[in-house]
This record gives C-alpha cells, structure tokens and sequence, in this order.
C-alpha cells in the first residue's frame, strides 16, 4: 500500500512543519518588536466578540404609564417595561421623544434598552431612589451600595441604544461635592468620601477579606454611584446615546465578557468622571467614541489592593479605535486600580487633543497595587496637545494615603507607532519605574514630537528601543 515509506514520512514531516508554522503565525502576541501585524490579534478580538440580537418585538415605556413631562417619576414604568420584555423572550424596550424622570435602572437579559432621537432620561439626584443596594464596586473594591444609575447583575444579550441621551444630573448641588472638593462644591466640614466611615473602612474591609454581603454603605455614607454598570455579564452593547453629567465613573463593566461600546458620546466633567473603566474585563472593544470627560477618558482596571489579588481576573483583549479623546487626565489608561493585571490592550486610529489633556497614554500603579501591565500596542495616533507627556509609566502612583507594599508590579512590552504630537507638554516620554523590577521591552516608532519641554525623563527601564523617532527636532 505504501510503496514509499521514507517519502510519505518526509511529506508528513513537512506538513507538520508547515501547520506549526502557520500557527506560529497566528499568534496574538509578540513580547518583543519582532511582530509582523501585531493588530491582527486586534482584528480578531473584534470579530470575535458577539454583539447581542433581540427579538423583533417593542415595548414603550408610554404603554405602561411613563410621562414625559420631566417632572413625573417613571421608574415603575420602565420596570415593568423591562420585565414584561423579559419575559417575553426579549425585544426593545423604547423610550420615545421626550423628557423621562427616573431612578435606578434594572436591565435584564435580551433586552435592549433604546433612546429615540430626541428622548432624554432624567436621573433622579434623590439618594433614596438607587435603593435597595446592590452588589457594586467603587475604586475597584466591591460592597453593597447605591445601585448604579443603570445596573444588571449576571445577566446575558443586554443593550443601550438609540440617539437619545442620558442625563445623570449630577452636579456641584448634590453627588459630586461628596468627592471633598470646593471645586465640586464641597463646603469644609461636611461629610465626604475620605472621611473614615466611607473609603477607610471599605479599605479596612478588603484587606480583611470581610464578605461583599457584610460591606454595606448607602445612607449615611458618601459613595457615589456608577452611570452604566454592567456586573457580571455577557454579550453587552451599549451603542449611539449620549450621556451627561455621571455621579461618579460613566460606563463601568465589571467582570463581563464580550462588551461593545460604539458611538457613544461622554460629556461629563465631574470628579472621577472617567469615560469607560472595563475592570476584570475580558474582550472589549470601544470604538467610534468622543469622550470630553472630568477624569480619564478611557481607564481599563483589574481590582484594588487585596481585593483585586483575590478576585485575580486580569482585564485582557481590549481594542480602543477611532475615538476622539478631549479633556481628561488620560486618554488611555492602565489603572491604578490594578491589582489582577493588564494584558493585551491595542489602541490604534484615535486623536487626543486638549490643554485639559494631561497625557495620551498612561501606565499607573504602585506597590500596593502591585500587578502587571504588558502587550500594550498603539499606533496612528495623533496628539494635538497634552499638559504632562504623550507616554507616561508610572510605578510610583500615589494618591490618599501611603502606597508603599510589597507587590511589585511587572511592566513590559509596550510599543507605540506612527504618532504625531504637536505639543506635547513637559516631557516627550516620562518613565518612572521601580529598581526592583525596571519596565521592559518600550519600543518607539515613527513618532514626531514637535515640542516638549524636556525630551525624554526615564528611569528603572531597560533602554528605549527608538526608530525614526524625532523629539524637538532631535531624532533618536
């Protein structure tokens, strides 16, 4: 039968070969600047996320009593919309043209929320109406507090969607002057966040492991809630609406799997207003975005301190591409809450322009966070001006209290490619690593700052790896 065993073994051999080979090939991530198409794993995260479908059935919120007068509360209208879609097998629950006061939003599975051109949705800024409490997170510890504005809990196939807005109504009148602020509105002597019944003791709580059911805030404490939270869930779009003025972080999920952000458009310029905050968050991709924000625009996380190292599920495969980023501390951003870790993170085709910016790309952590960020790829980006630098890494983050620990974090293979940079403030690139375990592997690419007030300021890193780089006319 086989006349030529030798030659059949060669040609298995072969194929054998060739298969490792392509397989090779197809790798998502290089550790070092020898990929060929390091955004072909980009591609693939992106085709591989499953965006949700509803049933082609319409339920409006009118049809079970909402008013659209801005004054009538209609948070048990758009519930029983909700559950009645649910229960249905799914759909769109529809929000027609006009003003909708309302309090916590509940969003089940297979269903998709959708704002008509022209509707807006009024949050109440009355504390009593995000209650009762649920399991949420704030600054990447979990408790019980204030359901966030719009919140769903482990559930499957959910969407926001439509041309209408969301108006959080937080303001220097209520939510935001809890920050401990005067520019927030905080007036010395009231209660705020730091104070040592409110973010001490949910610290005190996590490093004693204390059960999330057991860590209980709401009334008579200062933690702000969340705009859209989804917790736990899969299979999430949230798609072309606008939102305004969030109490605290705008779009926040949380340990979810398959999370579209499309077209959406962030105004909002309170404190800790980050745009998007994917945390233990697995195959995200945030595109066609503006964000003009009060705090980051975009900041992926992984958990705070001990509670992120019990939890110890890395954010990983995020896509950030074509997105406008304007005011905000950073307009990509890992951590400084992230404790479980970083990983494959692709940001390619956006612009970053604002005096209010202060840097393009930010690494953040500490020794009390600790963690890991590496697979880091940026390309065709162009910067018009930021305050601080286009690219700062920064194992010493601090803020509150001390943050020294013994997690030395890990950061490595980071690569930036075809950026342009008008002014790119006070430091061209600005490093600053640990000596215990120095960042690694940062390669710069056909990247032109025109001016910076200082060129380059690194220290604990291997050397930069440069190519056609030019900082105020100098090339490296």
């Amino acid at each position: 039968m086989f006349k030529n065993p030798t030659s059949n073994l060669k040609i298995y051999l072969l194929t054998l070969l060739s298969f490792l080979t392509l397989l090779s090939c197809k790798t998502s991530i290089t550790t070092d600047n020898t990929a060929v198409d390091n955004f072909a794993a980009a591609d693939q995260i992106i085709e591989d996320i499953i965006i949700p479908t509803f049933p082609d059935a319409t339920f409006n919120i009118l049809d079970y009593g909402a008013v659209a007068d801005g004054v009538t509360k209609n948070t048990v209208a758009i519930k029983l919309a909700i559950e009645e879609c649910n229960a249905a097998g799914g759909g769109t629950v529809l929000i027609p043209s006009g003003k909708f006061l309302t309090g916590a939003i509940y969003l089940k599975s297979n269903v998709n929320l959708h704002l008509e051109d022209g509707a807006v949705v009024l949050f109440s800024t009355e504390t009593k109406d995000y209650t009762p409490l649920v399991h949420t997170s704030y600054e990447g510890q979990e408790l019980m507090n204030y359901s966030p504005l719009i919140y769903s809990y482990n559930e499957k196939n959910i969407a926001i969607t439509g041309k209408g807005t969301f108006d959080g109504q937080a303001s220097n009148a209520n939510w935001w002057k809890w920050a401990g602020k005067e520019e927030y509105g905080y007036v010395e002597g009231e209660p705020k966040q730091g104070d040592d019944h409110n973010l001490p003791r949910l610290w005190a709580f996590s490093d004693e492991n204390k059960p999330v059911s057991e860590r209980v805030f709401g009334e008579g404490h200062q933690l702000r809630p969340q705009f859209i939270q989804p917790f736990g869930c899969e299979n999430v779009l949230i798609e072309g609406v606008t939102i305004l003025n969030a109490p605290f972080w705008v779009i926040h999920p949380i340990k979810s799997n398959n999370v579209t952000v499309d077209g959406v458009t962030i105004n909002s310029h309170g404190p800790n207003n980050d745009g998007c905050d994917p945390e233990y968050a697995k195959n995200v991709h945030i595109t066609n975005c503006t964000f003009d924000t009060g705090d980051d625009c975009i900041a992926i996380k992984s958990g705070r301190n001990n509670d992120g190292r019990q939890v110890n599920i890395p954010s990983e495969n995020i896509v950030v591409e074509n997105c406008d980023m304007k005011d905000g501390h950073g307009g990509v951003v890992m951590g400084s809450e992230i404790s479980a870790g970083v990983r494959n993170v692709y940001v390619r085709n956006c612009t970053m322009d604002s005096p209010e910016l202060d840097r393009a790309i930010r690494i953040k952590t500490n020794t009390l966070r600790g963690g890991f960020v590496e697979n880091v790829f940026v390309k065709d980006i162009k910067v018009g001006k930021v305050k601080e630098a286009m690219l700062r890494i920064n194992a010493y983050y601090g803020t509150y209290a001390n943050q020294e620990g013994d997690f030395i974090p890990s950061i490595k293979n980071i690569h930036l490619e075809n950026i342009t940079v008008e002014d790119g403030g006070k430091y061209g690139v600005l490093i600053k690593g640990r000596p215990e375990n120095i960042v690694k592997n940062v390669t710069l690419k056909n990247i032109t700052i025109k001016s910076a007030d200082t060129d380059l300021s690194v220290e604990n890193s291997e050397p930069l790896q440069f190519e056609n780089v030019t900082i105020n006319g100098k090339k490296y």
